[in-house]
């Protein structure tokens, strides 16, 4: 059976079978069989076509949504029951690892950055090797990191840690594929995401993020909460902006 929703999702984007195919890093022969025999592509095929569609993988391709709600349950890797329980070998091998993806969601995260002084070193390199890299920072002159701030009872504290992380950033601004964005969101959650695992860290209110839990998520096909939380994401980077020079 035809796969119309894709076909339908390529002409609303306006875009081509061939520019869908160049975008993932596959023979237009594979796209044209998604639609015409109804294929289902690997998952980091779907994972790719569906952020380049702005759709969901589930809607696009239907039949992996039995598997998704056991297999959301399957995505939790485990529980930490605040972040300095996070082992540092796991930051310092997920950042190590990942390839294709890099995306950090914060007000400030300065501790991954004094705790990893060659992050923005590692990050710069990992964009020269085909990474996307895009990392949102609160705005430090934003009504929202004061008012986080004032709730954690560090006042200015929070926006002054925004700005060191930004300097610290600075000398990867520069390489082609790392991005940094400021934002003013309601932070619900800090996320980190690193190719296929992604750390989420809940801000409770009135507790620092460093004493909240953290949650370790790893994308399985057809699940929910990983693609949840970097809809998140890119909720927030759409509404980030660039800082100038």
């Amino acid at each position: 059976m035809a796969n119309e929703r894709l076909r339908a999702a390529i002409s609303a984007k306006g875009e081509t079978i061939q520019a869908l195919a160049d975008h993932v890093g596959i023979d237009p022969k594979s796209v044209e069989r998604w639609i015409s025999k109804g294929r289902t592509p690997h998952r980091s095929h779907r994972w790719k076509a569906a952020k380049f569609l702005g759709a969901d993988e589930v809607y696009l391709w239907p039949a992996i949504e039995k598997q998704s709600e056991s297999a959301s349950t399957s995505e939790l890797i485990t529980y930490y029951p605040h972040r300095g329980a996070v082992p540092a070998s796991l930051w310092s091998s997920l950042i190590a690892q990942a390839s294709s993806q890099v995306e950090i969601l914060v007000y400030a995260g300065l501790f991954l950055f004094d705790g990893h002084p060659d992050l923005p070193e590692q990050l710069s390199e990992k964009a020269k090797a085909g990474a996307q890299v895009r990392i949102l920072l609160g705005d430090p002159d934003s009504e929202m990191v004061h008012q986080r701030g004032v709730e954690e009872g560090i006042g200015d504290d929070l926006a002054a840690r925004a700005r060191i992380t930004r300097r610290y950033l600075q000398p990867a601004v520069s390489t082609p594929g790392v991005e940094v964005r400021l934002h003013d969101t309601i932070l619900y959650n800090s996320i980190y995401r690193f190719d296929d695992d992604v750390l989420v860290n809940p801000h409770v209110l009135g507790a620092p993020a460093g004493q909240n839990p953290v949650l370790h998520f790893r994308y399985l096909p057809g699940a929910r909460t990983f693609r949840h939380y970097m809809r998140s994401f890119d909720y927030a980077w759409e509404r980030g902006r660039t800082e100038g020079p």
